[in-house]
């Protein structure tokens, strides 16, 4: 480091570039954790800042913090929060368990910035003492992990699940009239309409919304105010409320005060408990993503039932090929959120007694779980569900000679019976109806309203 400052902390002098805004324990942080180069993402970040804001505000209505020194440290923790100072969180999500180092960060930054906006020569504004006032590394980081993944779930990821889900139940009413083959095991099964089995997709979505949406009153409810341990040392006895309080009213979102400081802080449940509803939806969309590969898989050795739209080429050496790269992506994103979902729930394991010593590992899973899900979901309505096309004869040959639908006649010439039909239909690759007519004394018309692929989808005997 060749243009440097000298800053002091508890520990001594350090040498920190001379254009930084942030200080000395910022500094020893950034050489300490050299570990992977992956930050705190921008929501995390703009949540950080907002309650620094909020508490400057509460700090200063409660006559703890003077004015002029609140106004400047509000206004650069806004500026925080909208990102203007985004190249100043320099620090490795591998770091102290409890987010100090970006905690601190935060207050160094602030402070330098609000010292700017007052104009002192002198740094009149502390980190520790004005910025972090009322506040600790221990309740300030689970709250921003709250606040951040709040604010994700309400702004991308609801909206784009939504959008998903609308996506889904227009392409179910536009294709009501198609009757396919359907499969379990991956092999040849009574039909089903396409409109069907885009229903169960449809309310895959909407059951993962509702699981989303029950997790969010417990989410809404933030650390801040139990300081240090729980107990609130250092904070005036309505601070973690007012603050809440205030951050609802900036938000729109309904934040409160946690009901339990010691289970806020020392544990993890909720982002653990959104995770695994993430998952969850993560599991139900891959299912999505790969039905519709298996559709569009082809276009002539494959089912070749859709063909999903052509959006890049597929191969390096094989001209012409087109690959599902949106089902793909989307797959790709359901292993990460799942294994996101792993490391969130072994590092809630680690709250050993007054903290939770992984929290910045949680909040980079958790908030990159709620921004991928979100960011695909509308992605594959967009580039893959609403302009896929169907491949009506190819579906219609595949019905007419499914030898399943003999399933239909049980009820009237018996299952051996029907099964006796259905292997010769098969071994002679015939339609079954012409095989069923050799080999019944059922008539024409008969047979032609029992096997109606059509009348199959309806249920019933």
């Amino acid at each position: 480091m060749t243009d440097f400052r000298i800053e002091k902390d508890s520990l001594g002098e350090v040498k920190v570039p001379a254009d930084a805004l942030y200080g000395a324990q910022t500094q020893r942080a950034a050489l300490n954790f050299p570990v992977s180069g992956i930050r705190f993402p921008r929501v995390f970040i703009s949540a950080l800042g907002l309650i620094k804001a909020i508490a400057s505000e509460v700090n200063a209505g409660l006559g703890l913090l003077d004015a002029a020194i609140a106004q400047a440290i509000h206004q650069a923790a806004l500026e925080v929060a909208e990102g203007r100072w985004d190249g100043q969180f320099l620090l490795d999500i591998f770091q102290t368990g409890s987010g100090t180092s970006t905690n601190m960060n935060a207050n160094e930054v602030i402070a330098a910035r609000a010292n700017q906006l007052l104009g002192t020569k002198d740094a009149a504004i502390h980190p520790n003492n004005h910025v972090n006032m009322g506040q600790s590394s221990n309740d300030v980081i689970p709250a921003a992990i709250h606040v951040g993944a709040y604010i994700e779930v309400s702004e991308l990821l609801l909206p784009a699940f939504r959008h998903l889900h609308a996506t889904l139940k227009k392409r179910e009413s536009d294709l009501s009239d198609v009757v396919k083959t359907g499969r379990t095991h991956l092999m040849d099964a009574m039909p089903v309409k396409l409109s069907q089995e885009i229903s169960g997709w449809a309310y895959q979505v909407e059951q993962s919304i509702e699981r989303i949406e029950s997790a969010l009153p417990r989410l809404a409810k933030l650390a801040i105010g139990g300081t240090a341990v729980g107990t609130g040392i250092n904070a005036p006895g309505e601070f973690g409320r007012i603050v809440a309080s205030r951050l609802a009213g900036r938000t729109k979102l309904p934040f409160v005060e946690a009901d339990n400081h010691f289970a806020a802080q020392a544990t993890m449940d909720t982002a653990v408990e959104l995770s695994g509803h993430l998952k969850a939806s993560a599991s139900s969309f891959m299912k999505m993503a790969n039905d519709l590969r298996w559709m569009n898989s082809g276009p002539l050795a494959g089912l070749g039932e859709i063909s999903l739209p052509a959006l890049q080429p597929g191969s390096s050496i094989m001209p012409g090929k087109v690959n599902p790269v949106m089902c793909e992506m989307m797959m790709m994103v359901c292993a990460q959120v799942t294994g996101n979902d792993a490391a969130i729930t072994i590092a809630n394991q680690q709250g050993n007694f007054e903290l939770n010593v992984m929290l910045p590992v949680i909040a980079l899973n958790l908030l990159q779980s709620i921004t991928l899900l979100g960011n695909a979901a509308r992605l594959l309505a967009d580039k893959a569900i609403a302009g896929f096309t169907v491949n009506r004869e190819r579906i219609e040959g595949l019905l007419d000679r499914n030898p399943i639908l003999v399933t239909a006649l049980n009820p009237v010439i018996g299952y051996d019976k029907a099964a006796q039909i259905a292997k010769k239909a098969y071994a002679e690759c015939r339609p079954l109806k012409d095989v069923a007519a050799e080999m019944t004394d059922l008539p024409k018309n008969e047979l032609d309203r029992i096997l109606d692929p059509r009348n199959m989808t309806k249920g019933g005997v």
